[in-house]
């Protein structure tokens, strides 16, 4: 059984890059994704987040892939925040396409690359890029961050949503969910891989009311006219009405946890 079932296209010219990732955790083995996103316009490609450092080789492979059958240009990448499994290969990318811009809030990368200061382009809420062909890339609130500098995007016209580690949760390799989408891994307990995730990894979680968040959550999906979510650490979501509800259970189950 393949262990990764990656790239694939979930929305005509999007593709969901990267490969697996093995968690141990209570004597279990879950697998999560720390995902990237490939979007394709007639003029310029763009990546949402640049991958886990270990996925690198991979993730560069399938890229190069794909983009030779379009016969268009990684021009962009977008980064929704600091942290390993999201800009650990930005470093890689700036030294194979030196021309290539990083968006997000990138206020102190230069400190890191000063050799491509200029690469760096700032974006605020609302800020967007045009790709070609109608397809658009824009920045938008982050209801859920994992750090002060994330930032979340959406694409139009498909209005998926990109929210870095919101809607994160993990699958089950023994239940071959690696590849699929979130409706496909029928057999997958969202709220239990959820709550795992929200604990672990977004550990603030234990503390604040997440119902807040998950309010304010809804509220954006609402605003934008959100029709898909594509996570970095979940499986794609195609049906916001039939699973989003178990995700935000699983993001408020920690809190409630430990009140009660």
């Amino acid at each position: 059984m393949s262990k990764s079932r990656l790239p694939r296209e979930i929305l005509k010219n999007v593709y969901w890059l990267g490969d697996c990732l093995e968690q141990r955790y209570q004597g279990k083995i879950y697998h999560s994704y720390n995902s990237s996103y490939l979007v394709i316009g007639e003029e310029a490609a763009l990546l949402v987040e640049t991958g886990h450092p270990k996925d690198f080789n991979e993730l560069h492979d399938q890229i190069v892939g794909i983009l030779e059958k379009k016969k268009v240009p990684l021009k962009y990448i977008f980064i929704t925040h600091q942290e390993t499994p999201h800009a650990g290969g930005v470093g890689r990318f700036l030294n194979i396409y030196p021309d290539i811009e990083i968006h997000g809030d990138v206020n102190d990368y230069h400190m890191a690359f000063p050799n491509y200061s200029a690469n760096f382009k700032a974006m605020e809420v609302g800020d967007s890029i045009d790709l070609g062909g109608g397809m658009n890339f824009i920045a938008a609130e982050p209801v859920v961050r994992d750090m002060r500098t994330s930032l979340w995007g959406y694409i139009t016209p498909y209005n998926l949503l990109f929210p870095g580690d919101g809607f994160a949760y993990s699958h089950y390799h023994w239940d071959g969910h690696c590849g699929m989408i979130a409706e496909e891994a029928d057999t997958l307990d969202l709220f239990d891989v959820s709550a795992v995730f929200a604990e672990l990894a977004l550990f603030w979680t234990n503390f604040v009311d997440m119902e807040i968040y998950t309010k304010k959550l809804k509220e954006l999906v609402d605003e934008l006219d959100i029709k898909y979510i594509a996570p970095t650490h979940g499986l794609p979501i195609l049906d916001i009405d039939k699973t989003m509800p178990k995700v935000i259970e699983g993001l408020q189950a920690p809190y409630h946890k430990l009140a009660g």
